[in-house]
C-alpha cells in the first residue's frame, strides 16, 4: 500500500518529468545506444560468436563479460581481445574455490587482475538463494575474507566492486545482518563504486533510503524486467508495468540519474538465443518515457563513467 505522501510524491515527480520532456526531449528510442554492464556466458552457447551477433542486432557498444560454468577465462579474454574493444572480459569470481574458501581462490584472484587481460570484475556472490539444479544456496557475509579480497582487488585496478545478495530471498534476521554489515562495507569504502545486481531485489522505498544515505551505491538493473521475473519463483523487482516503468521506479531514475547501470546478466543459451532480443526491445521501449540526459545515463552513460 502507497502512503498518500508517497502517491503526492510520485505525482508531482512524474509531473516534473513531463515538463522536463517538453524542452529537452524524450529519448528517440530507436537511436539510443546502451552498454551492457555485466553479463555471463557458459559452455551450452557453442559460438561465442553470438555474444557480439546479438549486441549488433540491438545497438549494444559494449559488453562487459565473464565466464560461467565450464566456459574457460581464455574464451572470453580472446573474444575481447578480438572485439574492438567493444567485450570487455570480466574476472569470475564464483564458483567451487570461492564457496569452499580455497587457497587456489585468493592465487587466482591475485594473476588476474594483475595480469593486464581483464577490465573488471564479476559479481561477488554474498547470498545466492537456491535455484533448481543451477545453482546452490551461498550465505557468505560482506566481512568475509573471500569478499574482502575481492574489493582490494577492484580498488586496486580502479573498478567498481560488484556486489550480489538477494535480500528478499533472506529471512528476517539474515537479511538484518546482511543489510548492517552491506552498509558498513558502502561507509569502509565510500570513495569506491559499488554496484548492486540485480536491484538487490529491494522495493523501491528502501533503494531511495540505501541511495540517500550512501553516496557510491549503485543499482544494477538485471532481471528486473517480466521477462525474467515470469519465468522464475525467485523475488526479482519487476520494474516495469506494461511496457513502461513503474511510477515508483521512474521516480527513484528521475531523481537519481547517476545511479542506475544497465545490465542483462545473460549466462546460459536460452538468455543469449531467446531473451535477448526481447529485453532490449522492452528496455529501450520504456527508456525513451525518460528526458533524454536521464536515459543515455542509464543506458550506457553510467557504465561507461564507473568503467572508464
Amino acid at each position: 500500500m502507497i502512503s498518500c505522501q508517497s502517491r503526492c510524491q510520485i505525482v508531482s515527480a512524474l509531473i516534473l518529468s513531463l515538463i522536463f520532456a517538453l524542452f529537452t526531449g524524450l529519448t528517440q528510442a530507436d537511436d539510443l545506444y546502451f552498454v551492457d554492464a555485466h553479463s555471463q556466458i557458459d559452455q551450452e552457447v557453442e559460438d561465442i560468436s553470438l555474444v557480439l551477433k546479438r549486441m549488433n542486432e540491438n545497438n549494444v557498444q559494449k559488453t562487459i563479460l565473464s565466464a560461467r560454468g565450464k566456459r574457460h577465462d581464455s574464451d572470453i579474454v580472446r573474444l575481447a581481445r578480438n572485439s574492438g574493444g567493444r567485450v570487455i572480459a570480466s574476472i569470475r569470481t564464483k564458483g567451487g574455490k570461492y564457496t569452499q574458501d580455497k587457497p587456489r581462490f585468493y592465487l587466482k584472484l591475485e594473476k588476474q587482475s594483475n595480469n593486464g587481460k581483464f577490465g573488471a570484475i564479476a559479481e561477488v556472490i554474498m547470498y545466492h538463494a537456491q535455484k533448481g539444479h543451477m545453482a546452490e544456496e551461498v550465505e557468505i557475509y560482506p566481512s568475509d575474507e573471500r569478499v574482502q579480497a575481492v574489493l582490494a582487488a577492484a580498488k586496486s585496478n580502479h573498478w567498481p566492486f560488484v556486489a550480489h545478495i538477494e535480500f528478499a530471498a533472506l529471512g528476517r534476521d539474515k537479511r538484518q545482518r546482511y543489510m548492517k554489515e552491506f552498509e558498513t562495507l558502502l561507509k569502509e569504502n565510500s570513495s569506491t563504486p559499488v554496484l548492486l545486481i540485480h536491484m538487490g531485489q529491494l522495493p523501491p522505498q528502501v533503494a531511495k533510503t540505501l541511495l540517500t544515505r550512501h553516496k557510491n551505491l549503485h543499482f544494477i538493473t538485471s532481471h528486473a524486467d517480466p521477462i525474467t521475473v515470469n519465468k522464475s519463483t525467485q523475488p526479482w523487482v519487476n520494474m516495469f508495468q506494461g511496457e513502461h516503468f513503474k511510477p515508483q521506479w521512474q521516480v527513484l531514475m528521475l531523481e537519481f540519474p547517476d545511479r542506475f547501470v544497465f545490465a542483462l546478466d545473460n549466462v546460459w543459451a536460452e538468455h543469449w538465443e531467446d531473451d535477448y532480443s526481447k529485453k532490449m526491445k522492452l528496455w529501450r521501449k520504456a527508456l525513451g518515457d525518460l528526458p533524454v540526459e536521464v536515459a543515455e545515463k542509464i543506458a550506457h552513460g553510467n557504465a561507461e563513467r564507473l568503467y572508464q
